[in-house]
C-alpha cells in the first residue's frame, strides 16, 4: 500500500498540527511582547499568502462550485479572522492553564455541531473518549505552573471561549468543503481572506504600528505565517478530510501535552506525577475516541477529493 494512501497518514498530519499549534503559544507571546496584536496577525497573514504563489498551479485546477463561495468566506471569517483576534486577546489577559481548560472543551462542542450539523453519529466508544480526553486536558491545566501574567483572567477566559466558538464555525463548515476542494485550495483561501480582513484593521487608532526591528518577534511572526498559518492548518485541513470532524477535533487536546513537553525539553520545566497521569489520560482518551467503525461509515459518503 502506498504510503499516501496509508490509513495512519492522517493521523500523522493531526498529531503534527496540534504540536505545531502547541509551539505557537511561546512564539505568540515572543510577537506580543513586542508588537500590536494586529500587527502580528496581519504580518503571518500576508507571508502566508506570499507562499501561497508556488502552489497557484495546483489551486488553479479547482473552480468554486455554485453556491461554496458564501460557505468559504463564512469559514475564514471564522477561522483566522475572528478567531485570532479573540486567541491573541486572550493570550493578554489570562494565563496558558486557564486558557488550556477553555481549549479542553472545544472538542466536546465540535461533538454536538458533528452530530446535530453535519449528522455524524457518536459511538458510545467514541463519547467515552471524548470525556476522558477532556477531562484529562482540563486536568493537565490546572496542575500546570504558569508563569505568564494574567492581569484579567475572566475577559481573557470569555474571548478564549469566543474562540472556540469560532474554532466550532470553521471546522463545521471546514468538513463540508473538504469532500469537494483539496486542503491546498482552503488553505490558501485562508491565507488571502485573512490578509484582505486584516489589512484595514491597521489603520485603526488603536493599532501600534511598529517603530523597532526586533529579530526574536520577527522570526516568531515568519514561523507563525509559514510553520503554523500554512503547515499546521494545511495537515489539520487534510486530516479532516479523510476522517470524521467529530474524531478530528479530540485531537485538540494533545495541544496541551506538547506544551508541556516543549516546556521540559526546552524550557527545563519539570513534570510532576499528577501532570504525567492527566497526559496519560488525554493520549488514552484521544486514541479511545478513534472508532474504526463510525470512520468506515464516513468514507462511503465522502466525494474524492479531486
Amino acid at each position: 500500500m502506498p504510503f499516501a494512501d496509508s490509513k495512519y497518514l492522517p493521523i500523522v498530519a493531526l498529531v503534527t498540527a496540534v504540536f505545531l499549534w502547541a509551539s505557537s503559544f511561546i512564539v505568540l507571546k515572543i510577537a506580543l511582547a513586542v508588537y500590536d496584536p494586529m500587527v502580528v496577525i496581519f504580518g503571518r497573514m500576508m507571508l502566508a499568502s506570499l507562499c501561497i504563489i508556488f502552489f497557484l498551479p495546483s489551486i488553479r485546477k479547482q473552480k468554486i462550485q455554485k453556491g461554496d463561495f458564501k460557505l468559504l468566506v463564512f469559514m475564514a471569517f471564522c477561522e483566522p479572522c475572528m478567531y485570532f483576534i479573540f486567541e491573541s486577546h486572550a493570550m493578554l489577559y489570562t494565563s496558558a492553564s486557564e486558557a488550556g481548560m477553555i481549549v479542553a472543551a472545544l472538542p466536546l462542542l465540535m461533538a454536538v455541531s458533528a452530530r446535530f450539523i453535519l449528522g455524524e453519529k457518536l459511538s458510545r466508544k467514541t463519547l467515552i473518549g471524548f470525556i476522558l480526553a477532556v477531562t484529562g486536558g482540563i486536568w493537565l491545566s490546572i496542575y500546570s505552573s504558569s508563569t505568564e501574567s494574567s492581569p484579567n483572567p475572566a475577559l481573557g477566559n470569555f474571548l478564549e471561549f469566543l474562540a472556540m466558538c469560532c474554532c466550532v464555525g470553521y471546522m463545521t463548515t471546514l468538513k463540508k468543503m473538504t469532500s469537494r476542494y483539496s486542503p491546498v485550495f482552503i488553505t490558501a483561501f485562508q491565507a488571502i481572506m485573512g490578509a484582505i480582513f486584516y489589512l484595514p484593521l491597521l489603520a485603526l487608532p488603536t493599532t501600534v504600528l511598529p517603530k523597532e526591528f526586533h529579530p526574536a518577534a520577527v522570526f516568531s511572526i515568519v514561523y507563525l505565517g509559514i510553520g503554523i498559518t500554512l503547515g499546521a492548518y494545511g495537515l489539520y485541513n487534510y486530516g479532516m478530510s479523510r476522517l470524521p470532524a467529530s474524531q478530528t477535533s479530540a485531537y485538540v487536546n494533545l495541544i496541551p501535552v506538547f506544551t508541556l513537553i516543549m516546556g521540559w525539553t526546552i524550557l527545563d520545566e519539570k513534570l510532576n506525577t499528577i501532570q504525567l497521569l492527566a497526559a496519560g489520560l488525554v493520549m488514552f482518551g484521544v486514541i479511545l475516541s478513534q472508532d474504526r467503525r463510525s470512520h468506515k461509515k464516513t468514507k462511503l459518503t465522502v466525494t474524492p477529493i479531486p
